[in-house]
């Protein structure tokens, strides 16, 4: 990787700082088979829909075309933490 994948979730913290997402976790799995993922775990207080996700995600890509992390071809997946056992 050309850069460190704790420095890009720091800039994606930064960015979504605003709009009060909070970053649960940012990984890069590289597979063996036919892609990597670059996955990004978000959540919000109250919860997180899809058009917040759909908007963070937005926000997130060209910051990591920006950052140059790897050369290898990846899927960018932006997903809410899920809530567990909640019932609201």
């Amino acid at each position: 990787m050309k850069k460190d994948l704790k420095e890009l979730e720091a800039k994606i913290r930064e960015a979504l700082e605003g709009e009060e997402i909070i970053v649960d976790s940012v990984t890069y799995l590289k597979n063996s088979g036919n892609y990597n993922v670059l996955s990004v775990v978000l959540d919000k207080v109250g919860g997180i829909d899809l058009d917040t996700i759909v908007e963070a995600t937005n926000i997130i890509n060209p910051i990591v075309d920006e950052f140059d992390f790897t050369d290898d071809s990846y899927i960018l997946d932006v997903t809410s933490k899920e809530r567990g056992g909640d019932s609201e």
